[in-house]
């Protein structure tokens, strides 16, 4: 059962609208969605929103830390709400896969994602899930930090929004705790 979902991304205006911002712009839809609202909750450096969804609750948090210290937040959250790192999925944008590619996986690596390296670190675990939502990768002999940093085009844009459709349908899925029936969709 998932109880907390975690969108990575930074904050600021400047990153608003960027590929790094995938976990937020996520987590902004399924807050839409679930007519959250958000505010803001120093305890857990981030901005926080509850909802209910499969007949459960859910907490959404967008850390304010920026992405490489997002583990502060995901860290002070899990231990005040006494999660077990497989009751939490952190949603994030993926280089591996094309735009609007949208995978669910459980544990593994930071695969040089920053964000994930630090929530690693922070819930002393690998063992929470990942909803990975691809953004491609920048063309050959380009800074992949000024990739992420950037907005996506048009087209990515809508794959963008596309992915985020998708992972919505399965966010019930996903609270009530049958992951393995949503990892068989979206990753087939």
């Amino acid at each position: 059962m998932i109880k907390l979902i975690v969108g990575l991304g930074n904050p600021g205006r400047q990153y608003e609208k960027t590929r790094h911002n995938a976990g937020f712009l996520f987590l902004d839809s399924v807050a839409q969605k679930l007519g959250c609202i958000w505010s803001n909750d120093s305890r857990f450096q981030g901005l926080v929103a509850e909802g209910s969804v499969a007949n459960g609750k859910v907490t959404l948090l967008k850390p304010d830390t920026f992405m490489n210290r997002s583990g502060q937040s995901v860290g002070k959250i899990a231990r005040y709400y006494k999660l077990l790192p497989e009751e939490i999925l952190v949603v994030h944008d993926e280089l591996d896969f094309n735009p609007g590619v949208v995978k669910l996986k459980k544990d593994g690596g930071h695969a040089g994602h920053n964000g994930l390296r630090d929530i690693i670190a922070h819930l002393g675990s690998k063992e929470f899930y990942r909803l990975r939502i691809g953004i491609g990768r920048p063309a050959a002999g380009k800074i992949v930090t000024d990739f992420v940093l950037s907005a996506p085009s048009k087209n990515e844009w809508d794959l963008l929004l596309a992915a985020f459709d998708t992972g919505k349908g399965f966010i019930d899925e996903m609270v009530a705790g049958d992951m393995a029936a949503v990892m068989n969709k979206l990753n087939s």
